[in-house]
């Protein structure tokens, strides 16, 4: 099931808030893997994940990342799976034309659209702006555009935001952005900051009340998952559990089980128990994976 404002969230259940079901990013990665396009293969991967007792995902596939609404909700029926809808642009270099031929306003108007009345003629609303992104040495200019028109659709409307941030990077910077256009940062989630262990700068972006996502689990050629965990019962810790969340971004066929890959359910299978074994209990669990992605969209 599509949970949006016409369903509700009461079924929310254990949340990955950063996922991608029919993402296609190959023609300018130059990649095949970067397409996700082996139905087959995702819906067994997400069979397998709600067996283990994920009940829902985020899909932060946005406008001109290869988004399909009619195959995403084809994906959610057959696996079981909900699935909550995002609007945006992604980054450079991956933006369609019209990005830079719109206004912010004109770009908010969009995003606005999508949540208000429905994504490409359909009544299935985005209840999400994300993942909107920056890039690795600076947010360009388009860029900055994009975030400060989901800047204006999150004012009027008041649906979270989910940023991408490259490697981890200029986290602190996106939220500039937000704070100089009013955005309620405790309705904003950076994303990826585990692809950059720090703890004072985990520290320094929660001063500002937003959530982080620990959303890059089981990419260990980043970092080990170890230290994921161990960065999360050190923020636990120093009490934010409220302003944690989880997920495995699966965004090339390479990283689904038929694949070989680690597979979405492996953050049930492998990482919370590593959570586990680094002291975090059942009802933490329960915090993170539950009740805070139920506050973060259904709030």
């Amino acid at each position: 099931m599509i949970l949006d404002n016409n369903t509700g969230f009461k079924d929310i259940g254990y949340t990955l808030i950063h996922e991608h079901l029919t993402i296609d990013l190959s023609r300018i990665k130059e990649d095949d893997d970067a397409k996700l396009d082996d139905v087959d293969s995702l819906i067994e991967d997400l069979k397998e994940l709600k067996k283990s007792g994920i009940d829902t995902i985020v899909d932060v596939t946005n406008i001109g990342m290869g988004r399909d609404i009619e195959r995403i909700k084809y994906i959610s029926d057959i696996s079981n799976m909900n699935v909550i809808l995002s609007t945006g642009f992604y980054k450079e270099p991956f933006l369609p034309e019209i990005v830079y031929k719109s206004s912010v306003k004109e770009l908010a108007n969009i995003f606005i659209d999508e949540i208000i009345k429905g994504i490409d003629g359909t009544n299935y609303k985005a209840s999400v702006i994300g993942e909107i992104g920056t890039s690795k040495e600076e947010i360009k200019v388009v860029e900055r555009k994009i975030f400060e028109a989901a800047a204006i659709a999150h004012n009027e409307t008041g649906v979270p935001i989910i940023t991408h941030t490259t490697l981890g990077l200029l986290g602190l910077e996106q939220i500039k952005i937000f704070k100089n256009m009013k955005v309620n940062l405790e309705n904003v989630v950076i994303g990826h900051i585990d692809l950059n262990i720090d703890m004072d700068y985990y520290l320094t972006l929660l001063d500002n009340g937003c959530y982080l996502a620990f959303d890059t689990i089981g990419k260990t050629n980043y970092q080990p998952d170890e230290l994921r965990a161990i960065s999360i019962k050190k923020l636990i810790d120093k009490g934010f559990i409220n302003k944690i969340l989880l997920s495995l971004d699966i965004s090339r066929k390479s990283y689904l089980k038929n694949y070989g890959g680690f597979g979405h359910s492996y953050i049930v299978e492998k990482f919370i128990p590593l959570l586990k074994n680094n002291g975090l209990t059942e009802e933490d669990i329960k915090t993170i994976l539950y009740k805070n992605p139920l506050d973060l969209i259904g709030g």
